[in-house]
């Protein structure tokens, strides 16, 4: 009876997968970033993996209790401060309202640089003072993680990677300079369009122009907002021979958020991995009260709105024009929002104060979307097949819906000029015109149609890191050159000096040989 029992257990042992858990420390970037962030440490934790959350105390999103991770809560702050942000999104909202003027929109830069330029100085007023605390640099080292999981938007965990000497993962689309590719990739200009521009890949000559003159702003950016505060940083505990970005680019694996169904055609590196769409999943069903309320659409279907995390509430006169809009149509609207209810709102539209977005745009009923521009929004959209009208607020919104535009899925309004006329057309436009829909479909497929599962192939080449204590072999060692030698101008230099050489001598060559010929005719002659 015993040998039967361990022939048996000898058996299950065999035929069970073997977990290889590792250890990861994880320093994630709070607000809608954390919610992607989360998807990775959730599915981390379901293969075995332990994790670890370091976070500051002021916290927005991140929560310092979670079955799926341990936190370290660092008593400072990062910089992200959920009021402060909604007071500013409303206020830029104002602004662009105001007129669209230069001098607007000049504002509306400086105020965004500023915003950033203060976040990345307290976030590395946290930084210094986690490498000065003794004890909890020693307890990290102890804690012998096998890698650093983060997104680059700020610097802190790149930082920390390197001062822990860990293999270093990036959950990425953006990084303290600005686009993730940027930092890593070749980028010309003549087909590489800079985010915000609003240019594809196909540029004329006075379009290159704008490149450019977008190129050279965006390096005045990087000067004031991280160049002032991560140079000095940076010297101070890395040593005056290493620059901030080298930290960056030299991590072992970009996890990219994106692919290439919403960027255009560019360069890329070995080391970046593409997983767009890896947060959306299947829809679930719905809550009894939103499933009746979807089903009482009949054939007309329902309109999803929300604006993302920072913007529950628009400024009333908007939400009175979006509410009479929506009034007008046959559909059913179910609308995030959390200010005062609009007079015109009309029986059709339900406002609720969250609600769950993937499974509303996964259910057969769901006509359109209307939102904000978030990275996370628009590729659920995509993965469901929905089409968009879009109300860009900031940040790289109005370029992500700018890239959805030109391929025929969504129709933009600018949120200082929208009103009840033409939102109701743009709505109708969408819901009506057969195309958008069709477009966004062949979209879908494509982002669909991969081989892998977007989170299976991030999660593969986190464990493959962990694996092998890295991905050096997939590095390019770039970032150790200097610009002289990366643009080979000492090369360009030193052959150009060699074509001077041999011109010169040449040239004496030919007067030497004329010399003499002239000297011997001239000899003859006498």
């Amino acid at each position: 009876m015993f040998q039967k029992a361990l022939v048996t257990l000898v058996v299950l042992f065999c035929s069970s997968p073997l977990v290889n858990g590792g250890k990861v420390l994880v320093f994630p970037v709070d607000g809608s970033h954390w919610v992607n962030m989360k998807v990775i440490i959730e599915e981390l934790h379901s293969r075995g993996h332990e994790i670890t959350v370091l976070c500051p105390g002021d916290t927005w999103y991140i929560k310092q209790e979670s079955p799926y991770y341990k936190t370290i809560v660092i008593n400072s702050s990062a910089g992200f401060d959920k009021d402060k942000f909604g007071m500013f999104v409303t206020s830029m909202v104002n602004m662009r309202r105001e007129g669209a003027s230069l001098w607007t929109h000049l504002s509306l830069e400086y105020e965004l640089i500023k915003s950033f330029h203060q976040m990345h100085k307290t976030l590395l007023i946290m930084m210094g003072e986690i490498f000065e605390n003794a004890k909890l640099m020693q307890s990290l080292h102890d804690a012998n993680y096998d890698l650093l999981l983060t997104d680059p938007a700020t610097g802190g965990g790149t930082l920390l990677a390197h001062r822990l000497g860990l293999p270093l993962v990036f959950n990425v689309r953006w990084t303290v300079q600005g686009e993730g590719h940027e930092a890593i990739a070749p980028s010309p200009r003549s087909y590489v369009p800079l985010p915000g521009s609003e240019l594809t890949d196909k540029m004329n000559f006075l379009q290159r122009v704008k490149n450019i003159f977008y190129h050279v702003f965006t390096r005045f950016q990087v000067w004031y907002v991280t160049d002032s505060s991560y140079i000095s940083f940076v010297h101070h505990y890395f040593g005056s021979d290493v620059h901030y970005m080298e930290l960056f680019q030299a991590a072992d694996i970009w996890l990219m958020r994106n692919d290439f169904t919403l960027e255009f055609p560019r360069p890329t590196m070995p080391n970046v991995i593409y997983m767009s769409g890896f947060q959306c999943k299947p829809a679930k069903p719905l809550s009894k009260e939103l499933q009746d309320f979807v089903q009482s659409s009949g054939e007309h279907g329902v309109i999803i709105m929300t604006l993302g995390t920072l913007v529950s509430k628009l400024p009333e006169d908007i939400t009175e024009d979006i509410a009479a809009a929506f009034a007008q149509l046959p559909q059913k609207v179910i609308w995030r929002h959390t200010g005062k209810r609009p007079s015109t709102l009309g029986n059709n539209t339900l406002l609720v104060d969250w609600l769950p977005q993937n499974d509303l745009l996964g259910h057969p009923k769901t006509r359109a979307f209307v939102a904000h521009g978030g990275t996370n929004g628009i590729q659920e959209a995509i993965y469901h097949g929905v089409p968009l009208i879009g109300l860009p607020l900031m940040f790289d919104q109005s370029d992500n819906f700018f890239r959805m535009k030109v391929r025929g899925v969504a129709k933009v309004l600018d949120i200082a000029t929208v009103n009840q006329d033409n939102f109701l057309e743009a709505l109708k436009e969408v819901l009506y015109e057969p195309s958008y829909r069709e477009n966004m479909k062949k979209l879908s497929n494509l982002q669909r149609d991969q081989p892998i599962k977007p989170l299976d192939h991030a999660i593969f080449w986190i464990e493959f890191v962990m694996r092998h204590k890295g991905a050096s072999h997939l590095k390019s060692e770039f970032y150790k050159m200097s610009t002289i030698q990366y643009y080979s101008i000492d090369v360009m230099g030193f052959l150009l000096a060699v074509s001077l050489l041999m011109f010169t001598v040449f040239i004496s060559v030919i007067k030497f040989v004329w010399h003499r010929v002239f000297s011997r005719s001239k000899a003859k002659k006498e």
